[in-house]
Parts: structure tokens; sequence; C-alpha cells
């Protein structure tokens, strides 16, 4: 794991507010080690994260982006999760023909209970972006296409 210390990258995490949220609440209360790259932004649920978000998080330098909701069936909103998951999936395809890793972008359940499952979740996620490095802005470099 030596190649997640040194320099911090940015990864940006939209939490469902009903259990995401509350299972890295429980994580940070259980005093599990996570990394610090995770900054986490608090949604109402996973099925109102607009893919246009995650575009404009990497738009603005995030060097990873992470969307989490409730289980599949768990949801407080009935189907909110269903929602995220089809949209979610489709900008997966589409994260290369914007010049982004699909491996920079991830989504995953975890409930309110599962602070064990946060913390590896947070955990692996931070670990796999960091072994892709630090992502290079829009217009830089061979082949950006220009505009960015």
């Amino acid at each position: 794991m030596s190649g997640m210390e040194g320099k911090e990258l940015r990864v940006v995490g939209f939490l469902c507010n009903w259990c995401s949220y509350g299972g890295a609440d429980t994580a940070g209360v259980s005093r599990f080690k996570q990394p610090t790259d995770l900054r986490i932004i608090r949604v109402p649920c996973s099925g109102r994260v607009d893919p246009l978000f995650v575009v404009k998080a990497f738009m603005e330098g995030a060097d990873g982006v992470l969307v989490s909701g409730c289980h599949p069936r768990d949801c407080h909103y009935a189907e909110g999760n269903f929602y995220a998951r089809r949209r979610l999936e489709v900008l997966k395809r589409f994260l290369p023909f914007m010049g982004i890793e699909p491996d920079r972008f991830a989504y995953t359940w975890v409930s309110a209970s599962e602070g064990a499952r946060w913390q590896k979740v947070v955990t692996d996620f931070t670990a796999q972006v960091h072994a892709l490095g630090p992502r290079r802005a829009f217009g830089e470099g061979a082949g950006s296409g220009g505009t960015g």
C-alpha cells in the first residue's frame, strides 16, 4: 500500500444520506482507519446524483469519484438506487470518450450499519485511484481534443 502514501489525491464521494453516509459515520465512530483523500458530498439519495455531477467533479480536478447509496430494495425512496445504477452504468461507458479512465469512477451500496464494509470500499477505491496516479486536467497533453 505504499502507493497510498505521499501525495494526497482528490477523491469525491457522493453519499446517500440514509445509508452510505451513516456507514461512513459508523466507520468513523468505530475509529476504523480510512484514507483521508475522500471529500464527502451528502445527497438525499443516490438516485439524485446526476451523471453530470460526476463529470463536473472530474472537470474541477477530482482524481476519482465514488457514488454510494442504499442496497437495492432498501432505498429510503423506494427505487432511487435502481435509477442511480442505470444512469451511472451508462456514464461509466462514456468516461473513456471524455478521456477519463473508467477505474477512476465507482458506485457501490453500503448500509448505515456496515462501517467495516465502508472502510473496505473507500480504502480499496482510494488505492485504485492512487495506482492510476493524479489525473491530467482537461485540455492537457496530446490527444485531449483541444477545448477541454
